[in-house]
């Protein structure tokens, strides 16, 4: 009974993104053909929002809901994983329309094809489980 805050939390995350056509396909597209700011400003937005909370995080004494403190270790310095690992994302972003959060907006507003893509997405996630002890971490 708990967990419902994150029901209506991500309810009301995907109305948003619904209603500001982040999860629209032809604002994604739009963006990988350069021909709208749209999503720029909202993906850049977040991220500045994203630096200042994680910044804020590191440098004070933040507790959880639990009352853990909160405590994010710093990322390995590695070049050719995330150019890697943000190519192959940012390729499966452009063929598929959708990044994963907006793929289960898009079910939910009935946009029915887009199950294809969330099968192929719950698909690859298994297959990475599976290769994942073979992959360089």
């Amino acid at each position: 009974m708990k967990n419902i805050v994150y029901v209506f939390l991500g309810t009301f995350l995907g109305i948003v993104l619904y209603k500001s056509e982040a999860a629209s396909w032809f604002r994604i597209y739009e963006m990988f053909q350069f021909d709208s700011f749209h999503m720029y400003g909202i993906i850049g937005s977040a991220l500045a929002v994203g630096v200042v909370l994680v910044f804020w995080i590191k440098k004070s004494k933040v507790k959880s809901f639990t009352g853990e403190l909160i405590s994010i270790p710093d990322k390995e310095k590695s070049f050719a994983r995330y150019i890697l690992g943000g190519t192959l994302f940012g390729l499966g972003w452009a063929l598929a329309g959708a990044c994963p959060g907006p793929i289960y907006i898009l079910v939910g507003a009935g946009y029915w094809p887009i199950v294809i893509v969330l099968i192929g997405a719950i698909l690859g996630a298994f297959v990475y489980g599976l290769i994942r002890a073979r992959l360089p971490h």
